[in-house]
């Protein structure tokens, strides 16, 4: 199928990384690149079971075809631990974010689950990758929120607000934290 055909003009209420190219900011450009150049999460398997068998349930309204479920729950949790973000978390973005539809696009421009904007792949060297591509849609997405974790010291909310651009403005970060508390957290 046409590749249109699968994309959703998703419309969402405030643009994820709203940043132009002329605010990019070295360091963060640097870690894209270093999380782009690596190449498994779970170090128990009973672990890794109970986690996949109760997100899966909590996942299959969304994404009813039990294979492709928990491939991306797979990739949400590597991707997650590699940045050092919990799970759980990077599932309540998506959530609120695209809805987990890997083909959505906001009026901004952003692509994907994590609703990246795409000048990031121009600006670390890779065009050819594709934001609707989950892993490289995650592994940026993880990479930008472990980011603004970190330049915030560890304030989640803030570090949140900064990754959908919105600053002073609390709606957003309340989605978030709606999502992990009533859908994706306390398993």
């Amino acid at each position: 199928m046409v590749l249109a055909a699968f994309i959703s003009l998703s419309v969402i209420a405030t643009p994820a990384l709203a940043t132009t190219r002329q605010q990019i900011d070295p360091e963060l450009r640097h870690l894209l690149v270093q999380a782009v150049a690596e190449s498994d999460s779970f170090t128990d398997r009973f672990d890794a079971e109970v986690w996949l068998t109760d997100m899966s349930n909590r996942l299959s309204k969304k994404i009813p075809e039990t294979q492709a479920r928990l491939n991306l729950l797979r990739q949400v949790h590597y991707e997650a631990t590699r940045a050092g973000l919990t799970p759980e978390v990077v599932l309540s973005v998506i959530h609120v974010e695209s809805n987990f539809n890997r083909y959505a696009i906001s009026r901004a421009g952003a692509m994907g689950l994590m609703q990246v904007m795409p000048f990031w792949l121009k600006e670390i060297g890779r065009p050819g990758d594709n934001l609707f591509n989950p892993r490289t849609n995650l592994r940026l997405g993880c990479t930008i929120l472990k980011f603004y974790l970190e330049k915030e010291k560890g304030n989640l909310t803030e570090a949140l607000a900064r990754y959908n651009g919105s600053r002073g403005s609390f709606k957003y970060v309340r989605k978030i934290y709606n999502a992990l508390d009533y859908q994706w957290g306390h398993y």
